[in-house]
């Protein structure tokens, strides 16, 4: 990059964001979205991304809009046809225009190509438009970051490789942390829900969310019980269950498990509140999902079944035990097994996921009127893997 160029990076007004993912993957993002918030002379930030992203936005600092798009090919647009897709992308390109942004920047896994995003860009008549591209995308990006990311252990986090990607255009940050903003309110309303749901108020209590958008990265419900109950008894913590309304089947099988008092508030929790929720519990026990990445955000230590799939989304600068069992087909992308065996999760016993758990479980609940998210304060963590192949 020239002087020239870095100099209208940096003088920008405007500025996209597209991250076309899930929430976690918005997450994941904020780092660089502070990177651009910090390189730019007041810039204003629109986030293009999933409906499902769109609901932390709330949440996110560094952000003045957000822009809901559910892109086809990123996944299955909700049974949409050709024509009615093609609808929504000319309406997209519209607002887009309507908004004159100066410059987007378009963030993705290795795995996706960015060139549907960086097209819609350029008939948007977005005239700085940066990616990640495995292949020569010509005019479509004014700055291409060469795609060197190969799958497999070892690679970098998703979080070091967003920020490279701002990094490309002059957008650097010191603090490398998740971004995510609770406020007393949402706190507030936080508690409430379990004063509602009979939890006193200073009852310590941990989060169990066992459901996860994939099936491959679905711990079973019932070990998750199991795991619960036994925390619960060795820690004198309440269990609260968390998950959307189509995932109670799974938190009835785990609370069937149990002879342990617990509460579900399932399909009963925005995002900014669940958000508050993790921030003042002992602990996290999840999947892979979205809830893992708040948790770091936050601070709050978190147990995480991990399914091999994917190696770049482990919770991100916070004291965790990632929880898995080795196998040759690791690294799959599948939202369901290949193999039929699931042996990265089923493999892992309730035993294990208790030790781990017991071993992070923080003393005492956060107090105070804000939830500390100073990454600064958070720059350790620890993995587990168990077994072998």
């Amino acid at each position: 990059m020239t002087d020239q160029d870095a100099e209208r990076w940096r003088r920008v007004q405007r500025v996209l964001a597209v991250r076309l993912d899930n929430l976690g993957d918005v997450l994941m993002t904020t780092p660089a979205l502070a990177a651009i918030r910090r390189s730019t002379s007041g810039a204003q930030i629109t986030l293009l991304t999933s409906p499902a992203g769109a609901a932390l936005a709330p949440c996110l600092p560094d952000l003045d809009d957000v822009i809901a798009f559910d892109a086809p090919w990123v996944k299955n647009a909700d049974g949409a046809g050709g024509d009615e897709i093609g609808r929504a992308e000319a309406r997209l390109i519209d607002t887009l225009r309507a908004q004159r942004f100066d410059a987007a920047l378009i963030f993705t896994v290795c795995t996706q190509s960015a060139l549907p995003a960086a097209l819609l860009c350029r008939l948007a008549g977005i005239p700085l438009r940066a990616a990640h591209s495995r292949e020569n995308p010509y005019g479509l990006l004014s700055d291409w970051v060469r795609e060197t990311d190969e799958l497999g252990p070892g690679m970098r986090h998703e979080v070091q490789r967003q920020l490279a990607l701002a990094a490309s255009v002059g957008y650097t940050v010191d603090d490398d942390g998740l971004r995510l903003r609770v406020t007393a309110q949402q706190r507030r309303r936080a508690r409430t829900l379990l004063h509602e749901a009979g939890v006193p108020a200073q009852r310590p209590y941990f989060i169990v969310h066992p459901g996860a958008s994939a099936p491959s990265r679905r711990y079973p419900a019932a070990r998750f019980g199991s795991a619960a109950d036994s925390i619960a008894a060795r820690s004198g913590c309440l269990p609260v269950f968390t998950g959307d309304a189509s995932e109670q089947p799974l938190i009835d099988e785990a609370r069937r498990c149990m002879s342990q008092p617990s509460i579900t508030l399932a399909g009963r929790v925005g995002v900014p509140e669940l958000a508050a929720l993790i921030g003042d519990a002992r602990l996290l026990l999840a999947n892979n999902t979205g809830p893992a990445h708040i948790a770091a955000a936050v601070g709050t230590p978190v147990t995480v079944l991990y399914a091999l799939t994917n190696p770049q989304h482990t919770p991100w600068r916070v004291a965790t035990r990632v929880l898995n069992h080795d196998v040759p087909c690791r690294d799959c992308l599948k939202s369901v097994c290949p193999q039929g065996h699931h042996d990265c999760l089923m493999k892992v016993e309730s035993d294990d996921v208790v030790r781990a758990a017991i071993a992070l479980l923080r003393p005492r609940p956060h107090d105070g009127s804000v939830i500390r998210t100073d990454a600064r304060q958070l720059q350790y963590a620890t993995y587990e893997t168990q077994g072998t192949a």
